[in-house]
């Protein structure tokens, strides 16, 4: 923040360091609690307009993602991996979404009114990318825009998925991006999840997120809003991580 000039301060003026770090714990609070913005507001003494806009001028600024796309490649070093992973996984998860969201689409399948999450994670559960679409998307259009942003961020090698993600478009323009499509079957026909290798690390992933109220039902009335939430609550994760080991050590 300091070295982009990324702060709550008027031009010409020295940025409120003490102001900053009250947002920066509200902004965590509400990932976590799920309070409703004019709320915290209230409770803080912290004005609402002062709160909301700051977290949305960073978000639009791509902190958050930065900060835990950073992170992911920081808990890597400290496991003694490569920065970059040779094998990702991804997969989808439904949520409901209030009438005022940006979006609303129907999961048949699984009867839910709202957004669907495509997400991007390394062997670690780490989340490396995103994407949030109408709940009646398909698995394969979701994930095709990150794609080529992880192309971006150096990556090459397999990417695991469940049979949602079968078919030889999806694998070819996968291919044009040095990225190889794995499919392994997800489940029985009775339901039952099958751990196959690391394809399980993406469920898990969903229940660390679970954790964090707002991320269960979606308000916001844009996406990058919420996906600014997700990546706080990636970052809270594997933040907690690297401190644990920090004590440890």
């Amino acid at each position: 923040m300091d070295r982009e000039r990324i702060g709550v301060h008027r031009r010409g003026r020295k940025p409120d360091l003490m102001l900053r770090r009250r947002l920066i714990g509200l902004i965590w609070t509400l990932t976590f609690g799920g309070l409703q913005w004019r709320i915290a507001g209230w409770l803080s003494g912290v004005p609402f307009t002062t709160l909301h806009s700051s977290f949305a001028r960073w978000t639009r600024l791509g902190l958050w993602r930065r900060l835990g796309q950073r992170l992911a490649f920081d808990w890597r070093l400290a496991c003694g991996d490569e920065v970059l992973p040779s094998a990702v996984v991804t997969d989808s998860r439904s949520l409901r979404s209030a009438p005022t969201a940006w979006v609303r689409g129907i999961d048949g399948g699984k009867l839910v009114k709202g957004v669907k999450l495509f997400a991007v994670c390394d062997k670690h559960g780490s989340l490396l990318d995103l994407e949030l679409h109408p709940a009646n998307t398909d698995d394969r259009a979701g994930v095709l825009p990150m794609l080529p942003r992880l192309a971006a961020l150096g990556f090459e090698g397999d990417l695991l998925g469940d049979s949602g993600f079968k078919g030889a478009p999806f694998a070819a323009a996968a291919l044009e991006h040095d990225i190889h499509v794995s499919v392994s079957p997800g489940g029985t026909r009775e339901g039952r999840f099958l751990p196959n290798g690391i394809r399980w690390v993406v469920e898990r992933l969903f229940a660390w997120l679970s954790r964090y109220r707002r991320l269960n039902v979606v308000y916001d009335r844009a996406g990058d809003l919420f996906a600014g939430h997700i990546w706080i609550a990636m970052t809270s994760i594997i933040a907690r991580r690297l401190v644990a080991q920090t004590q440890v050590q």
